[in-house]
């Protein structure tokens, strides 16, 4: 029996609205073969965590340009964590200082991705790091 297709969810937390990126990034999922949930804008934390557990994901991504990652990234993992969903990778991207890595890393974020980063090595760390869950 053939492993079911990735899902990858990516969502704007915050009140950031350049989404532009975040559409590339979820066309990008889509050629490689993922199935993609884009939550759009303007999404809470809770928001976030609530669509990723009934969506079934397997990957969060968030992207926030707007300089609030270092709340809004623990929180969505906190959220996933407190409803059973630990399981789920999540990973971020946007205009993040090499300072602010560790926290990330630290409150659960598995990967960052920074002005720069191609697709091909976005896409390429999710094949190597995520597989779908049980």
């Amino acid at each position: 029996m053939a492993k079911r297709r990735l899902r990858v969810m990516v969502a704007k937390p915050g009140l950031d609205g350049h989404d532009r990126g975040a559409r590339v990034l979820a066309r990008a999922f889509r050629d490689a073969g993922y199935e993609v949930i884009y939550t759009g804008c303007h999404q809470t934390p809770e928001q976030i965590a609530s669509a990723a557990i009934q969506e079934d994901v397997d990957l969060v991504g968030l992207s926030n340009l707007s300089g609030a990652h270092n709340y809004l990234y623990p929180e969505v993992c906190r959220l996933l964590k407190e409803k059973g969903a630990e399981d789920v990778t999540v990973i971020g991207g946007g205009i993040i200082p090499d300072k602010d890595f560790q926290k990330l890393y630290d409150a659960g974020i598995k990967a960052l991705f920074v002005p720069g980063a191609t697709l091909e090595s976005i896409t390429s760390w999710i094949d190597q790091n995520v597989s779908p869950r049980e």
